[in-house]
């Protein structure tokens, strides 16, 4: 397996495991991750939040980790990735109101390259406009916007992922195991035990 260059969006109050989890899990089998945030650069820190289900009617919210940048956002250039990773969290509500990425994931959409959002991550696709007609899983409140971007809400358990072309989506944390399988499926990498 070639090692694979993951282009990792996340920023303020992005969900503390979906951007610690990946990012890490993703260098563990030998790909190379370069995670961002608009108006920030390498070496630049972003708050995370934790989101715990605690039986209420939506998920808590506690302070998580600082979480340092690798790479500079005004640097990115699409062509020097092989897929897009997306946290997600309260980020994604201000993330997707940028310009610049909704450029770079119309772009990744458009080459076909593999995109994987997770919980609230969706919410940049469906503003970018790259899911009609796709099946999307994400956080059961963003529901609602999946389907309104012309896809199919995938209403599947928390812990459960869902590939569509080259899309691989889940509602959130809990479902890292399943939803970095199949990414890493998509990715052609193998894990040899």
């Amino acid at each position: 397996m070639a090692a694979k260059k993951i282009l990792f969006l996340t920023g303020d109050f992005a969900e503390d495991y979906e951007t610690m989890v990946p990012f890490q899990a993703l260098q563990a089998v030998g790909h190379t991750v370069d995670a961002v945030c608009p108006d920030k650069r390498a070496g630049d820190r972003i708050k995370t939040a934790i989101h715990d289900f605690e039986g209420d009617q939506t998920y808590t919210e506690k302070p998580g980790h600082q979480f340092t940048l690798n790479a500079t956002f005004d640097d990115v250039e699409v062509s020097r990735y092989d897929a897009l990773a997306i946290a997600g969290g309260r980020a994604p509500e201000y993330l997707r109101l940028n310009r610049r990425v909704i450029e770079i994931v119309r772009q990744f959409a458009e080459e076909k390259k593999p995109i994987a959002a997770v919980c609230h991550g969706v919410q940049i696709l469906a503003a970018a406009d790259v899911i009609r007609g796709k099946r999307i899983a994400g956080y059961p409140a963003c529901g609602p916007e999946v389907k309104l971007a012309g896809a199919d809400y995938a209403d599947i358990p928390v812990d459960a992922a869902v590939t569509d072309a080259n899309f691989v989506t889940s509602p959130a944390w809990p479902g890292h195991p399943e939803w970095l399988r199949q990414f890493l499926v998509l990715l052609g990498t193998r894990i040899e035990l």
